[in-house]
């Protein structure tokens, strides 16, 4: 269903919302009470003032279409101590569900702690819930070890960051055709300068990580990956070592590809700074790349530290054929 989903701590509507949630639950733990006067008093507190009881979280409400008011809302907790963000008071009014509400409400509460850095959210839920039970799982999140012992209380976590590994030369071959080939052909799509003209086939995008899996197997290149949380791959960078006797000391940052659906959360930089921290664990104590001139990889690599050595005009052709200007960029290590 279409709704408006808005952040506010202090919609006048909200303290009614938040009483109606507690006094369900209440009733559903068994212990009844009139109205939200009478509720414990952590709980009161939220229905009498939700502005104070979550100033330092974020306070998400729904709207139906068509609807002067909200029927629904969900709290993200922020994270303290080191603990993840946790999605709390998850509440659609009864004459507004099975419309969409919830989902909508938890799946926009995710896209904020995603945006926000968090590598996982949590949450809880009562076992005799099978309702927001199944939406959770439907969302991604599954039952992990309890961090609360009360009897039928179940924890729950979704991660959120993608996860960053190195590849192994098997795995390298075994995502040639799929996951890195496509990362490829989307980079070329969206007019990144990448050795390639468009359109780039996948079978031939599929070929060039076939060969950079046998460089890998020889030591002469390193692939690190970002798998999103569902598993597919979302990123990758690769760095290539120098063979000559006397620049062994030197490495080469190449394809540094973020897929179009998972940028803007730093993962570009993430993957850097793996390849980075490789390098220098390894004795590297130079890094040097090149990209097109006046392109968005100009601002991650200045803002990681690099510095621009020179352009060199017409260097390489953009994927429509054009000539562009290459800028050489180095990185001392240590």
């Amino acid at each position: 269903m279409n709704a408006l989903i808005e952040e506010n701590r202090s919609h006048p509507h909200l303290a009614a919302l938040l009483a109606a949630y507690h006094l369900a639950n209440q009733e559903a733990k068994g212990s009844p009470v009139a109205d939200a006067a009478a509720l414990p008093g952590a709980y009161r507190r939220e229905t009498e003032d939700p502005a104070a009881a979550f100033a330092a979280d974020t306070v998400l409400l729904a709207t139906p279409a068509g609807a002067d008011a909200p029927a629904g809302c969900v709290v993200l907790k922020a994270a303290r101590d080191g603990a993840a963000p946790e999605v709390k008071r998850l509440w659609v009014a009864p004459g507004a569900r099975r419309r969409g509400l919830a989902r909508a409400l938890v799946t926009e509460a995710l896209r904020r702690a995603r945006d926000a850095g968090a590598p996982l959210v949590r949450l809880t839920v009562w076992d005799r819930l099978p309702g927001p039970l199944a939406l959770y799982r439907e969302l991604g999140f599954r039952v992990v070890p309890s961090w609360d012992a009360r009897p039928g209380l179940l924890c729950l976590e979704k991660p959120l960051a993608d996860r960053i590994g190195m590849l192994a030369p098997r795995d390298v071959r075994a995502h040639a055709a799929g996951g890195l080939a496509d990362l490829l052909v989307d980079a070329v799509d969206d007019g990144a300068s990448v050795g390639f003209l468009a359109p780039l086939h996948p079978a031939r995008a599929a070929a060039w990580w076939t060969s950079a899996a046998q460089e890998t197997a020889r030591g002469a290149r390193e692939v690190w990956a970002a798998h999103g949380p569902d598993g597919a791959l979302t990123g990758v960078v690769t760095l290539v070592r120098t063979a000559a006797p006397n620049g062994r000391h030197r490495g080469e940052v190449a394809r540094l590809l973020v897929h179009r659906s998972a940028r803007g959360r730093g993962l570009g930089r993430r993957l850097l700074a793996a390849a980075e921290a490789h390098a220098a664990a390894t004795g590297l104590t130079l890094l040097v790349l090149d990209t097109q001139t006046g392109s968005p990889a100009e601002r991650l690599y200045r803002g990681a530290g690099w510095t621009a050595a020179g352009t060199i005009p017409e260097y390489a052709s953009d994927p429509a054929g054009t000539p562009r200007a290459t800028t050489l960029y180095y990185k001392r290590l240590g």
